[in-house]
């Protein structure tokens, strides 16, 4: 099983002892996802935290209109999941797609608690984790709110560069909130002398 990227994750964050790296290994399921294939779809209830080994992944939702709305992106290194769902194990109104073959470990609730209740360093992992996310989603509501288009655009060139080979154009543009032709002309405006 492929668990060493999680466990030099985690160990980055803080370091496992033998015990706790051998219920890695224990507790989180590999499994190799297709390019389209979801994870998670509207309607299901969202059962595992995932860890993205390797491949990349979308997230998103689709307005009454069938329009689709990118929330995350996550490659290596990365989770992805609908927390909410997970959590209160309602049905998600979410989806996670692989964009490309892909190598993921996923936890499901009930061993992630006992990781939580047995190894208290996952609990302190666990909440740097959803801070960090936190952090993120209000970051992110703030541009929202705040910036133009260009603005959002250039943020995210400057916070996600690993992400321009990998995601097309039409991706970026749905999670900036803009139509692909908008984010062209962004696009040529900026890269004018």
């Amino acid at each position: 099983m492929t668990t060493k990227p999680l466990i030099d994750y985690f160990n980055n964050l803080l370091p496992l002892d033998e015990g706790e790296t051998s219920v890695v290994e224990e507790f989180f399921k590999e499994r190799r996802v297709k390019r389209r294939q979801f994870i998670l779809q509207e309607g299901d209830v969202c059962k595992y935290n995932t860890f993205v080994v390797e491949g990349c992944f979308r997230m998103y939702f689709v307005d009454e209109k069938g329009k689709e709305h990118n929330l995350q992106f996550a490659i290596e290194n990365w989770w992805i999941g609908d927390i909410g769902s997970f959590h209160s194990e309602e049905p998600s109104k979410l989806y996670v797609e692989a964009i490309e073959n892909s190598t993921i470990l996923q936890i499901g609730k009930q061993d992630q608690l006992k990781l939580f209740v047995n190894y208290p360093k996952f609990n302190r992992i666990f909440r740097v984790l959803a801070e960090n996310a936190m952090v993120s989603a209000q970051r992110r509501i703030l541009q929202d709110i705040g910036s133009t288009a260009e603005e959002r655009y250039l943020d995210f060139v400057k916070r996600y560069p690993q992400f321009f080979n990998r995601i097309s154009n039409v991706q970026i543009a749905s999670y900036l909130g803009v139509t692909p032709e908008f984010l062209s002309t962004i696009r040529k405006k900026i890269t004018k002398p």
